[in-house]
């Protein structure tokens, strides 16, 4: 050693460095034909001493002249130190300018075995193959120096087990009052982000964002998001998956209880309607209006209000099959019994002319012929609709973002629109004939209130398809049944509310003397 005074506490390390030069110098196979001679210097962390031994290295003198040699003796092969960052930094500037790196080239030659018959050698990256333990420096009250073990690496182990540390062994010195010094340029990721790299940079260097949509990130510095399953999504955070709220038109939230408080009152009010018909069946004008088709009327009426709470509650195979299809059936029975009703008016006009064929037509024939085939047809439809493509309860994933809408999917939308064709067809023919008779001399002359009627019912239907096909989950389950109950209360309120005025406010106008004064 050049220097007699070093600092006690690093003698260790000197020792390893001696130890270290022997070997090699023993050994005929690491550096062949080379011997190796080595200096000491212990800077005690002062610059003016560490700039002191720096020109001592390069000179060989103990003053400091630079750009000259005065030793002969060997030429500089490697310059090995271990000081903190700041003096490690101004040792390596003074190293460039003579072209010494901190570690020679000659070094990645070295392959060799060990006391423990480890094989050591410096890979391409001139890096150390074998693995080493990672060393604590904790000074004691007493002031001694103590190492302590806080982890290990070994290139040999799987990878995420290569590099084990325990933190929570690791003592800081006083300085570091709040957190460990951090070995990158950027703070870590929490989850529910992911690292972007930043172009450029070291792979230290990156930024955080956010997950994309149904992604997550569950853990620290992730460099990549994953997908949540189809029927989960994730939380507010995006740590973590959770299952997707499951939406339909239920009896308890507020839209439900309404649809349904209406479709109850409406069948109240229809079967009001029909108590008062029935009581007052032998009155005039309960009998002029063919009074057995107006019983059927409002009694298929009664069901379509009823069969709009199919459409409220959690979709199941049943009720999926039972909605339209029930739906279907009773309007048809009414639209039939409407048109049934406005042909008897043409045909009881016409028939009371001289020599008219009409007359052998005329009774309730004609009138059950009309609803019985329609009926059928109808039935026909629903029936070729359930055996090819019937409706099915569905879970629709994709229409909301984080929801699952629980609905019926019609099957076949073809059938579903033939069944509501036939009804618009029936509608369109008692339209065009009630509006062409609307005016025959009759006391109880249908023909203008089922015309009202027929307009309300076609003007809802319209008005629904556009409706319907723009709206989603329960708010299209909604718009079905408010155009079940608004066309139905039209068709109640058109055609028997005005008779009901007449039968229970002015009983006057419904007697035989006064249908006969008018006709």
């Amino acid at each position: 050693m050049d220097k007699a005074s070093f600092n006690k506490e690093n003698y260790f390390d000197y020792l390893a460095i001696v130890s270290a030069v022997e070997e090699i110098n023993n050994s005929s196979e690491l550096l062949p034909n080379v011997t190796l001679g080595f200096h000491l210097y212990e800077s005690y962390l002062n610059p003016s001493f560490l700039f002191g031994d720096v020109m001592s290295i390069f000179t060989g003198m103990d003053t400091s002249v630079p750009n000259y040699r005065c030793k002969s003796s060997g030429t500089l092969a490697a310059i090995i130190e271990g000081l903190q960052s700041e003096e490690s930094n101004q040792m390596s500037n003074i190293f460039r300018m003579y072209h010494y790196p901190q570690l020679h080239h000659y070094l990645k030659n070295v392959h060799f075995k060990n006391n423990l018959d480890e094989e050591i050698f410096f890979d391409e990256n001139r890096e150390l193959n074998t693995g080493f333990n990672i060393i604590n420096l904790v000074y004691l009250p007493n002031g001694v120096l103590q190492r302590e073990i806080v982890g290990s690496y070994n290139p040999y182990a799987p990878q995420g087990q290569d590099f084990i540390i325990n933190e929570k062994a690791i003592v800081w010195e006083s300085s570091f009052t709040q957190t460990p010094p951090q070995a990158k340029c950027s703070e870590s990721c929490p989850p529910g982000f992911r690292k972007l790299t930043r172009k450029g940079e070291p792979v230290c260097c990156f930024d955080c964002i956010p997950c994309p949509q149904g992604e997550i990130s569950n853990q620290t510095d992730t460099d990549n998001c994953m997908k949540c399953q189809e029927d989960h999504w994730p939380n507010h955070k995006r740590e973590t998956c959770i299952p997707k709220l499951i939406i339909f038109l239920s009896y308890k939230e507020a839209l439900g209880m309404a649809l349904t408080t209406s479709s109850i009152f409406f069948s109240l009010i229809n079967a009001i309607i029909l108590g008062i018909f029935i009581h007052y069946r032998d009155t005039p004008i309960v009998r002029a209006n063919n009074r057995d088709i107006s019983y059927i009327l409002l009694i298929s009426l009664m069901i379509c209000f009823l069969c709009s709470l199919l459409f409220i509650g959690r979709p199941e195979p049943v009720t999926c099959i039972l909605r339209n299809t029930t739906f279907g059936m009773t309007f048809s029975i009414s639209l039939s019994s409407i048109l049934a009703k406005t042909i008897t008016v043409v045909m009881a006009f016409h028939a009371t002319k001289p020599g008219s064929k009409l007359r052998k037509w005329m009774g309730s024939r004609i009138s059950y012929t009309i609803i019985l085939f329609s009926s059928v047809f109808q039935f026909i439809l629903c029936l070729i609709w359930l055996s090819t493509a019937p409706p099915f309860p569905y879970l629709n994933m994709q229409s909301e973002t984080g929801a699952i809408l629980l609905e019926c999917n019609e099957g076949s939308m073809i059938a579903f629109y033939c069944v509501l064709g036939f009804l618009g067809f029936l509608a369109g023919i008692s339209f065009i004939i009630a509006f062409l008779s609307r005016n025959l001399p009759d006391s109880f002359n249908e023909a203008k209130y089922i015309t009202f009627s027929m307009l309300v019912f076609c003007t809802v239907w319209i008005t629904f398809i556009p409706t319907y096909l723009s709206t989603r989950g329960k708010y299209m389950v909604a718009v079905e049944i408010f155009a079940i109950q608004a066309s139905s209360a039209g068709l109640l309120g058109c055609i028997f509310i005005p008779k009901c005025c007449i039968i229970l406010l002015r009983p006057d106008m419904n007697s035989r003397k006064y249908l006969t004064k008018n006709n």
